[in-house]
């Protein structure tokens, strides 16, 4: 993995918006999720970092609980960000559609790309995030890193009571499956009509893009923009840290 980064743009400015509003029930009653502490520093913290590490990523956007924005901002005023890149914290809503939205109508003009980024991806590369950024410069109106499935995925019919054995629909084709991560990158104007045009609740802002019909791209994922959402992921992130600790030499 390489810590070098894209020079500075003199084209397209990119900007980078992270949803942090989600409560985060999945690991347990406390802080909100964005706000749990990964050796000793929130998700949050080490997810803006991770953005701003890109030299193309000129301004982060920060959405934050509605009722904990004074909080966030905060922390990103105590813990060390690149000084090269701006920080903007505003309020978000009750969906993580709805954040995101707040989010893009937060963002100046001159911003021509736009990243969306889980704040509960704490960890992942720089080279990551400059290929998706990458792919948008070159015409992708929709760029998403994703990775091959490892395991063998069933379609189910859902039981009626959960833990109730459940019968198998079909089994699809692997290799033409990928689990999807963050960021994704996006041409704004594309994102904000998605926005603006698609109301339907999605798991993702490259589905509403798909929903418009344009088409959305895949470039290699990385095994360590996993997902922080139950407890022993925790445990997985910090042995990354304390890999990454012991090559880098502190």
């Amino acid at each position: 993995m390489s810590d070098v980064s894209l020079p500075a743009p003199s084209g397209p400015r990119t900007a980078a918006v992270i949803p942090a509003a989600g409560r985060g029930v999945r690991l347990g009653p406390g802080a909100p999720k964005a706000l749990r502490a990964l050796n000793g520093t929130p998700l949050l913290i080490h997810a803006a970092r991770a953005m701003a590490a890109s030299r193309a990523v000129s301004l982060v956007v920060v959405v934050a609980p509605p009722d904990g924005a004074a909080e966030v901002k905060s922390l990103l005023d105590v813990h060390a960000l690149p000084d090269r890149t701006d920080f903007l914290v505003v309020p978000g809503g009750e969906s993580r559609q709805e954040s995101v939205k707040y989010g893009l109508d937060a963002l100046p003009p001159g911003i021509d790309i736009v990243l969306v980024h889980d704040a509960a991806r704490p960890l992942v590369p720089v080279d990551t995030v400059d290929a998706v950024i990458e792919a948008v410069r070159d015409g992708a109106p929709a760029v998403v890193p994703a990775l091959p499935l490892a395991d063998t995925v069933k379609e189910v019919e859902p039981a009626a009571v959960a833990g109730e054995p459940e019968p198998v629909v079909a089994t699809p084709v692997r290799a033409r499956l990928r689990a999807v991560q963050t960021p994704q990158g996006f041409d704004r104007a594309t994102l904000v009509r998605a926005h603006e045009t698609v109301g339907d609740d999605v798991t993702d802002d490259a589905s509403m893009v798909e929903r418009l019909g344009l088409q959305v791209v895949v470039v290699p994922g990385h095994e360590e923009a996993f997902k922080v959402t139950r407890p022993l992921d925790l445990v997985l992130a910090e042995a990354v840290l304390a890999r990454r600790r012991l090559n880098d030499g502190f």
